[in-house]
């Protein structure tokens, strides 16, 4: 089955350190479909803590019953990451916009372990994956909400292509060229 087969490196690569040396080492692998009410529990929890709700032009979860079809079987790739002890706690997907570009999505580190790298490590696991996946662009999107998505990505070299009022939610589209120099999100 596509959701069981490895990750490639990722395994192999799983406990390099985190950013910061007190947090448990984060085991990152490809998603498996017995992650799906953990992968479920995590992205309404990671909303939940932003403000996000259905119904706000923003929300949307029609890709989760589907995370093979729509991620892993089209050309794209979803990760979890794992702490020994505490289960599931972070996760992104890359899904296949045409042949150079992957959108990653689904950024979510649960509450209770942020502020330890782990998003950082995994915005890197799936920049290194897209990369291997034959991408050249990375397409996103937060919203102002999302402090700290926008700090990471901001640290990470992404940039904003524009901002769109949906609601009371001001979404951020970003991209990332992978292998180039980019500027950074908000201009110095």
């Amino acid at each position: 089955m596509a959701e069981d087969a490895p990750a490639g490196d990722l395994e192999r690569d799983a406990l390099r350190e985190g950013a910061e040396s007190e947090a448990a080492p984060l085991w990152i692998r490809r998603y498996r479909w017995s992650d799906l009410d953990a992968v479920w529990s995590l992205h309404q929890i990671g909303l939940a803590q932003v403000g996000v709700v259905p119904g706000d032009g923003v929300y949307y979860d029609d890709d989760f019953p589907r995370i093979t079809e729509v991620y892993l079987a089209a050309g794209g790739d979803f990760l979890v990451g794992e702490v020994a002890g505490a289960g599931l706690v972070a996760m992104g997907g890359l899904r296949r916009v045409d042949d150079h570009t992957a959108e990653m999505c689904r950024l979510r580190v649960h509450p209770a372990h942020q502020r330890r790298g782990y998003g950082a490590r995994m915005t890197e696991e799936l920049e290194e994956r897209a990369r291997r996946l034959g991408y050249s662009r990375l397409l996103g999107d937060t919203t102002l909400r999302q402090v700290a998505a926008l700090e990471l990505y901001r640290k990470s070299g992404w940039r904003e292509l524009r901002r769109e009022a949906r609601g009371d939610n001001v979404v951020i589209y970003i991209e990332k060229q992978l292998g180039g120099v980019v500027s950074q999100l908000f201009p110095r």
